[in-house]
Formats: C-alpha cells, sequence, structure tokens
C-alpha cells in the first residue's frame, strides 16, 4: 500500500508518530514527513533516526499555509495533531477549539485541495457523550471530518477513535512509574474509574485497519479491554516490587467514571469486523422530516460500548499487558514469560 508513497505526520513528534516512524521506516515507503510546531523534538527526531525518507516540516495546523505547504505531493495524511490534556483544553477552550476542530479543518482543507488520496483523523473516546472542552473539540472534528467527506470526491476522509493509549504522552502509567520509583504516593484519582487500554501498536494496528477499509466518512473503534484505575496502580506495584502507598486525591476537573468509544446511537448501526467497529458516515441531507417520522426503535434497546462493559483486566492481566511496553520490561528486567 505504501510502496513509492509519502505519508504525512500532522503532530508527529509525538508518540504516535513516533510508533509509526518505527514501523515505517524500514519499509519501501518513499518519504514521511514530519509535521509539528516543536523544533526541538524534532531536532530530537532527526538526530535519533538520521534517515533521509523522513523530512521535517515546522508548521502549526492553525496556520492553512503551513499545513498547506507540507501536503503537497502527500499521498496520505495520518491527522493525530491535538491539544490532549484534558485540564489543559478545560482552562484554555478556545486554544482546544482552534487546535482541534479549526486545524484539523486546515488538514483536510489543504488534502482535498493538493489532491491527497487518503486522509485518517485521530480522535478519542472522550469525544462520546463528551463533558469536558477536549471531548467537545474532538466531537467537533469527527464532525467536520463526515460534513466534509461527503463533498470529497477525490480524497477520502475517515477517522479512529483511541481508548488510553498506554505511556503515551501524558497519560497516567508514567506518572505512576516516576512515582514509584522516587519513592512517593501513587496518586489515584477514582479507584473505581475504568479505561480502555491499549498499546501504541494497537494504535498503529487501528490507523492503517481504518486506511485499508474505510469508505468516506467511517469512524473505526478497536475493541479494547479495560482495567480499573486501583487495579493498573496494584498491577505496576508488583512488577516493580514495590510497596508505595496509594493515595485517592479525587476527580480532577473533567473527567468521567468511564468512556464510552462507540454511543448507543452508532452501535445501531454499527459493523462488527471481529477486531473492530465500522461506524458508518450519517448521510442523510437536509430534508430531515421523512426521518423523525421514521425513527430507529432499537436505539433505545442498544447500550454504548464503555470502559465499564468492555472485557474488565485483572491485576495478573494487566501485568501481561504493561509487559508490551518497552520500557516497562527494561526497567523491571521482566518479561511475560516471568508470569507464568
Amino acid at each position: 500500500m505504501f510502496k513509492d508513497k509519502i505519508l504525512l505526520i500532522t503532530g508527529g513528534t509525538g508518540s504516535f508518530g513516533n510508533a509509526v516512524l518505527k514501523r515505517f521506516l524500514h519499509t519501501d515507503i518513499k518519504e514521511i514527513r514530519i509535521f509539528s510546531r516543536d523544533e526541538k523534538k524534532q531536532d530530537d527526531m532527526r538526530r535519533d533516526m538520521l534517515n533521509n525518507k523522513v523530512k521535517f516540516f515546522i508548521g502549526d495546523v492553525r496556520d492553512y499555509n503551513s499545513i498547506a505547504e507540507a501536503t503537497r505531493n502527500v499521498d496520505y495524511i495520518f491527522h493525530a495533531a491535538a491539544l490532549k490534556q484534558v485540564p489543559s483544553c478545560e482552562f484554555f477552550p478556545i486554544e482546544a477549539v482552534k487546535t482541534n476542530v479549526i486545524g484539523a479543518g486546515n488538514v483536510m482543507d489543504a488534502a482535498i485541495r493538493n489532491g491527497v488520496k487518503k486522509v485518517v483523523v485521530l480522535s478519542t473516546d472522550k469525544a462520546v457523550y463528551p463533558i469536558n472542552a477536549m471531548g467537545m473539540s474532538k466531537a467537533m472534528m469527527e464532525k467536520v471530518m463526515m460534513a466534509k467527506a461527503r463533498n470529497a470526491s477525490d480524497t477520502i476522509l475517515c477517522g479512529t477513535r483511541y481508548g488510553n493509549v498506554m505511556a503515551s504522552r501524558g497519560s497516567v502509567i508514567p506518572l505512576f512509574t516516576s512515582q514509584i520509583k522516587n519513592g512517593k504516593p501513587i496518586t489515584i484519582t477514582d479507584p473505581n474509574m475504568t479505561r480502555f487500554m491499549m498499546t501504541l501498536e494497537d494504535a498503529v494496528d487501528l490507523v492503517l485497519f481504518a486506511f485499508q477499509n474505510a469508505q468516506p466518512g467511517d469512524m473505526f473503534v478497536q475493541k479494547s479491554p479495560a482495567a480499573t484505575i486501583d487495579v493498573l496502580a496494584k498491577a505496576l506495584k508488583e512488577l516493580y516490587d514495590v510497596d508505595n502507598p496509594i493515595n485517592i486525591i479525587g476527580t480532577r476537573h473533567g473527567e468521567k467514571l468511564y468512556e464510552s468509544l462507540v454511543n448507543r446511537e452508532d452501535m445501531v448501526k454499527a459493523e462488527d469486523m471481529g477486531n473492530y467497529y465500522r461506524i458508518p458516515s450519517d448521510n442523510r441531507d437536509l430534508n430531515y422530516e421523512r426521518y423523525f417520522s421514521e425513527g430507529i426503535e432499537d436505539v433505545s434497546k442498544i447500550e454504548d460500548y464503555h470502559s465499564h462493559n468492555t472485557h474488565r483486566l485483572d491485576v495478573e492481566g494487566t501485568k501481561r499487558l504493561l509487559l508490551k511496553l518497552d520500557f516497562i520490561r527494561e526497567e523491571t528486567g521482566l518479561t511475560a514469560d516471568h508470569l507464568g
């Protein structure tokens, strides 16, 4: 699929961009373009890679001209640039809109005008029944993608929706491991809070699955297990063989008890594709009258797909998943074989 093609990753210096580079760097892809606003991270990545296939573009998705320049001659785009921190977006919601909604729109507009073949935009479980500004801005990004997909005849626009990507920037696992190594108490917001758990490899697999299977406007979700925050902390304590105390500090600004990946309205039409759900785009036009007289009875009978009703990991299952992370294996000296 990617032989002799040019791939652009927005926000490419982040966790996802690094995982994609790791996957693609030694394939027959022609060029990978990293687009981001952080020159320090780009310089670090350039020194680590030392590979002529990787090209770097300084710019901001908020600036249409900078992203338009980077998309020239590009075949495919993975759009990962975003403001992702829930508290930051709560206090600066306009900034979330500028990056996550308008910036995403700029990427899609540039892709359409420059004849990019496919664009996969990355969303989040927080976009489903959103209660915080980050989730609301990502939900709007999804709507922008679906609206533009209806009229983008030569560019396929589609999306993926993630749960918690383990050990990604800003996630709780690096915080817990830092607290463990420094002998500090592990700070838990709510021990009963559940989160979907997926690795960065899973995240790349989901984007590639969407890339291969998408029709315009589709959203894709990976079926993922979940764990409570309490189980996650206990699993890490056992892997590191420590007995740090656990402090319950209460739910942070804008956090949910559990996250949903597919709402019940979408579950009615979702296509089960084994390890994934495909959610086709709502292609109704503005002539809504006939939909009011022909409602969907099944919506009230179905449940959304969320982290409370997916497969629940126990401590042992969480430990096995954590040992898929390179830095956990390196720091603990353990592999899955040690668990028996």
